[in-house]
């Protein structure tokens, strides 16, 4: 069994992702990675060095006016003993009139505040947010391919205008590791409700790792691997301290 657990731990140490007394919000959208994240920084938080705290905090989008069913989430979290801030907003007549792209964009910007604001409230001075080493590496060839520059999303970015820090603590573990133990460990999910899912510029970015992967075996790690030894996007390993 991959020690997912571990590798956040490193993560932390690697991108001195925690600090004593931090309140973390954990963002979940009730898919297997954010809820391994939670699961695993409700296991690091008894053991960690550094004391902190922690909230969840989830953002439904009432597509098609329906609301996502958190019922099996609220009660793991309650057994956890974590606090769920769940907001609602019903986005469908905002994104109908828009085109697919544009409204990709427009929910991400839209779910993100909503999420970086609960944070907020909670008193968070910190959002964790469950990307993993195959999203950092989508995003590079996204920016490679559309923007034509050599850049990612960082570990650790803080948020100037909203005064918050987002971490990114699963980033050590691939998709299939968060999945595994995702299963190991029995953790509840919801259903993707995203009218678009499947659709999107990512997927086709998806669509051509996994067939490079096929031809080159270890391609993600090799391509983090190389982001880490030229230090793109703060990926370089830092300094203790």
């Amino acid at each position: 069994m991959i020690n997912v657990e571990g590798k956040l731990r490193s993560a932390d140490e690697i991108y001195h992702m925690i600090n004593h007394k931090d309140r973390v919000a954990v963002a979940i959208s009730g898919g297997k990675d954010s809820m391994a994240m939670l699961s695993c920084f409700s296991s690091y938080k008894n053991y960690s060095p550094r004391k902190f705290s922690l909230v969840a905090v989830a953002f439904d989008p009432c597509f098609q006016g329906r609301e996502i069913d958190y019922s099996s989430i609220i009660s793991y979290c309650h057994d956890i003993g974590v606090h769920l801030r769940i907001k609602r907003c019903n986005l469908g007549e905002t994104l109908s009139a828009t085109e697919k792209g544009t409204a990709c964009s427009l929910c991400s910007r839209i779910r993100r505040g909503a999420l970086h604001q609960m944070a907020i409230s909670e008193g968070c001075n910190k959002i964790a947010l469950g990307h993993h080493m195959d999203d950092v590496v989508e995003t590079f060839f996204l920016n490679l391919f559309q923007g034509g520059r050599f850049e990612s999303f960082s570990p650790v970015s803080y948020l100037s205008r909203k005064k918050i820090t987002a971490i990114r603590p699963m980033v050590l573990c691939t998709e299939q590791e968060l999945k595994r133990y995702s299963e190991y460990k029995n953790l509840p999910t919801v259903a993707n409700p995203c009218p678009f899912d499947g659709t999107t510029h990512r997927n086709k970015i998806k669509k051509f790792i996994e067939d490079q992967s096929r031809i080159y075996p270890g391609f993600i790690s090799n391509i983090f691997s190389a982001m880490q030894k030229s230090d793109i996007s703060g990926f370089g390993k830092k300094q203790p301290g």
